[in-house]
């Protein structure tokens, strides 16, 4: 198979293009490399990957160095003319859309690049695929989409129209924008609602590297709804396994599906909606708890209210991947953690440091860490 995924210069895509790339498929990257985070972790990620930041020029197929069968393309999702010529002189046979603007709270001062990349840009996507023919398309929606919901676990039979930001809304959209060109060309759409993605090469916003370079530097940690926060925390190995199932699964359709009743998850035409989460929500203390654990060191903890646009749990209902893939993520949080920290020191060399300040603070706060250091 030859497959685009879009965003391998991000966290998720890159783990997963990878993947694909080791078990034999034909690899085309493709991302704009924007600024929303530290370009030179992303600059990174492509150079593990054999894509020379020297090599890469706006357009231009980089070959890899270290894969015969990886090509990336620096380009913009919203450049039409570009993305028409990247289908028109490759044959797809799946696409992964995980290129997006990311970020909930980021959404609420830039709701502009939310509209850009992640509707305008994800409907290019559509168009190509359906003149290309795709044979499948997935993309990246999100945990965000269950909003104002509370029944737990989080199912992707329940109704998800109560969203409380633009970035959730802009991921509800992206499934019905699929529903409709599942509906009007055929097109196999399916939808991966991911769950609080942690691991090595994590993206520098989210909860687990913000704590850890916050502990690390000796700043406070900011806990907000003064701690009362619990996540599925999935790690990022398995969050890839549960794509590379999907892919080779494309949507169908749903036979007993009823219009009277609908089911949000299917529909009688080609389209899928999935949660690849853990399962099993971990309270942010006890995240907390274990990032001081395999640093070394105590957190210094500021509570803070709930911040707009955020949500107090999430808890993944995966009972269709087990049932229908045969898969359930198994990566326990004390495991994951570990693996992201081991990576974050080699990558910052911070081993030395966590050392160093290690032995300034009082006897009294580090006792119970220093076996671990």
């Amino acid at each position: 198979m030859k497959i685009l995924v879009t965003g391998t210069a991000g966290f998720i895509g890159f783990h997963l293009a990878k993947r694909l790339l080791e078990r034999g498929n034909e690899v085309v990257g493709v991302d704009v490399i924007n600024d929303y985070y530290d370009v030179n972790l992303k600059y990174a990620r492509l150079e593990e990957s054999g894509i020379s930041k020297d090599q890469i020029v706006y357009d231009q197929p980089v070959t890899s160095t270290k894969y015969d069968n990886y090509v990336f393309v620096k380009l913009d999702l919203n450049d039409k003319d570009g993305m028409i010529e990247l289908f028109n002189t490759n044959h797809f046979d799946a696409v992964v859309n995980l290129a997006a603007q990311a970020g909930v709270r980021y959404s609420l001062t830039n709701p502009e690049a939310y509209i850009d990349s992640n509707i305008s840009g994800f409907l290019n996507v559509l168009e190509c695929c359906r003149y290309a023919k795709v044979k499948h398309l997935l993309y990246a929606s999100s945990s965000s989409v269950y909003g104002l919901n509370t029944k737990m676990p989080f199912s992707v039979h329940h109704n998800v129209d109560h969203p409380v930001s633009l970035y959730a809304a802009s991921k509800k959209c992206n499934e019905l924008m699929a529903h409709a060109y599942s509906h009007l060309f055929e097109l196999p759409t399916t939808a991966l609602r991911f769950f609080t993605v942690y691991g090595p090469w994590g993206r520098p916003d989210m909860a687990l590297f913000l704590f850890t370079k916050a502990i690390m530097e000796g700043k406070p940690v900011e806990i907000f709804n003064n701690g009362n926060m619990s996540r599925d925390f999935t790690y990022i190995d398995d969050i890839v396994e549960g794509i590379l199932r999907l892919i080779d699964k494309p949507a169908a359709i749903n036979p007993d599906w009823d219009p009277a009743e609908p089911d949000p998850a299917s529909s009688n035409v080609p389209f899928r909606v999935f949660n690849i989460g853990r399962g099993e929500p971990v309270t942010l203390l006890d995240f907390i708890n274990e990032i001081e654990e395999n640093i070394g060191l105590p957190a210094l903890r500021e509570y803070l209210p709930m911040q707009s646009g955020d949500v107090p749990a999430t808890w993944a209902e995966v009972s269709e991947l087990v049932n229908e893939l045969d898969y359930s993520p198994e990566t326990s949080v004390k495991d994951g953690v570990h693996q992201f920290i081991d990576w974050y020191k080699m990558f910052y060399g911070c081993n030395k440091e966590v050392r160093r300040r290690a032995r300034i603070r009082p006897s009294n706060q580090i006792h119970v860490f220093a076996t671990k250091i």
